[in-house]
Formats: C-alpha cells, sequence, structure tokens
C-alpha cells in the first residue's frame, strides 16, 4: 500500500491518529506511537467495512506506511474519547465526486452497524469498560442522538416522528444525513450559525458520522459474547 497522509490529535491523556482520506479508520490510545499501532491494527476491519465499495482501500502492517501531516492540540474532549478537531484538509471545498466518495464510506459504515446490531440482537453482551453497559436498542438511540447533534453543526434540523420504529429512525436520520451533505457541499448553508457559531464543513461532518458509528459498530462485535 502507498504512504498513507494521517493526522494527530494530541491531548494531555489520549491521542487520536485518523488516515486524512478515509473517514472512519480513526483510533485512540494514549500516546502518539500506540494510536498509531492501534489504526493499523484496526485497518483489517476497516478493509472490511469497505468490502463492497470499489473504492481501492488495501489495510497496512505496520505504522511506517503513514505520515504524520498535521499534529493539532488535544482538548479535554480528546481526554474524555472523542475526536474534536478538524484536520487543515477538511477546510478545502468538495467536489461532487468526493461527495459521492463520502456517501459510499457513508454507506458502507451504516451497513456495518446494521450487521452488528443484527448479530448483536439477542445475545448476551459483555459489560465493563469496553461495554459501558448499553444494550443495543440504547446503543441505536445512542447513535441517533449523536447523528442529530453532528447534524445541526451543519445547520440541518432534524424533523422526528415519534410513531418510527428504531429501523425507520436510523433510515430517516440517514438520509437527512446524506440531505445535508449535498446541501453543505453546494455552499447552500452558511459557514456561521445565526448565533455567530462556525459550523462543521462537509468533510469533517462526513470524518465525525462514520467515526462514530464505526466506532459503535465494533464495539457491539467485540461486547457479544459466544
Amino acid at each position: 500500500m502507498n504512504k498513507v497522509d494521517i493526522y494527530l490529535e494530541i491531548g494531555q491523556k489520549r491521542v487520536f491518529a485518523g488516515a486524512i482520506d478515509w473517514p472512519g479508520w480513526c483510533r485512540s490510545a494514549g500516546d502518539e506511537q500506540a494510536a498509531l499501532q492501534a489504526l493499523v491494527n484496526y485497518a483489517p476491519r476497516y478493509a472490511q467495512v469497505l468490502r463492497t465499495s470499489e473504492l481501492g482501500f488495501q489495510a497496512p502492517t505496520e505504522p511506517s506506511t503513514f505520515v504524520v501531516v498535521e499534529r493539532l492540540k488535544g482538548s479535554s474532549t480528546t481526554d474524555f474519547g472523542a475526536p474534536d478537531l478538524a484536520p487543515a484538509s477538511d477546510m478545502q471545498p468538495s467536489s461532487d465526486a468526493e461527495v459521492q466518495r463520502c456517501q459510499q464510506v457513508l454507506k458502507a459504515c451504516w451497513r456495518t452497524f446494521d450487521e452488528a446490531v443484527q448479530s448483536a440482537t439477542g445475545k448476551e453482551l459483555l459489560k465493563g469498560p469496553r461495554g459501558g453497559g448499553r444494550d443495543v436498542e440504547s446503543m441505536i438511540q445512542h447513535v441517533l442522538g449523536a447523528d442529530a447533534a453532528y447534524l445541526s453543526r451543519v445547520g440541518w434540523k432534524l424533523t422526528k416522528d415519534g410513531s418510527e420504529d428504531p429501523g425507520e429512525q436510523l433510515e430517516h436520520t440517514r438520509q437527512a444525513i446524506l440531505s445535508a451533505l449535498l446541501r453543505a457541499t453546494h455552499g447552500e448553508v452558511p459557514a456561521q450559525g445565526p448565533r455567530g457559531g462556525v459550523r462543521w464543513t462537509p468533510r469533517y461532518f462526513v470524518r465525525r458520522v462514520a467515526w462514530h458509528v464505526l466506532d459503535h459498530a465494533w464495539e457491539l462485535q467485540d461486547r457479544v459474547l459466544d
């Protein structure tokens, strides 16, 4: 595999390593080297996510594959366990071709989450530091809540229908994400909100959505007890 550009988000207690061109392939650890190794360790799992996408991802086997193009000073959110900062490349405009590629990645991440939910439903889940105690339905609601918050960061208000079941809620939210991505890419959303807050760029929006849903898909996979 050719060299892979990554960025590091460095907090006081935790470091995130994220691939610039591969949204969702982002892992963390207690220091830089461990974060890079975690990214390598999860490369085969990320390859499995993209197995039907024809995007040409090849899983590296060594941290030497990575080229650190940017280091960002992390925040309390970083140390809490979530990426919080956009690399400089995410500030660049996106073409329609790049949007289509991002849509492919998002759909692959969503498929992986749905497969993890299906495999975990009705099974006993491991509790503890990795599990956190959420059952499958709570996990779905957590992802839905995060997606709604992410949508607000690109100026999209998600309408909710109380009659929808969890599967319908996921589909409704995902269609909103795809619509919001297109709208933001085409400049139909002001860069600042009505109160002056800076909105997320389309690239960073995709990065956060993909990271979050994959993180919990992999969590569910890890927590299922045979």
